[in-house]
């Protein structure tokens, strides 16, 4: 089993940045990814950064250039930095980690920007 508990979220201008970071504990050596989704009400959770357990990172497209997922590894923490934030950005985010086994999920933390 592997826990995750999100933070960073809030209300911030258009424009400004966030940093979401991610704690895991547990079986987190048979990690093979962990990555942030969002969700906004109405519609699927989408995937909006990953990275892999060789280090490889992928971004959904409205994100790219903007947002920058890194993991510290001695931390057992996986970040989204998010910069140039815009109202479609807003959504509630969560942290997602993939074993062999499973997904495991976050509770999410609420991201609102004001423009």
């Amino acid at each position: 089993q592997v826990q995750l508990v999100e933070s960073g979220g809030g209300l911030v201008q258009a424009g400004g940045s966030l940093r979401l970071s991610c704690a895991a504990s547990g079986s987190i050596f048979r990690l093979n990814a962990m990555a942030w989704y969002r969700q906004v009400p109405g519609k699927q959770r989408e995937l909006v950064a990953a990275i892999y357990s060789g280090g490889s990172t992928i971004y959904t497209d409205s994100v790219k250039g903007r947002f920058f997922i890194s993991r510290e590894n001695a931390k057992n923490t996986v970040s989204l930095q998010m910069n140039s934030l815009k109202p479609e950005d807003i959504a509630v985010y969560y942290c997602n980690a993939v074993d062999d086994i499973s997904h495991y999920w976050g509770k999410g933390t609420l991201v609102t920007v004001s423009s």
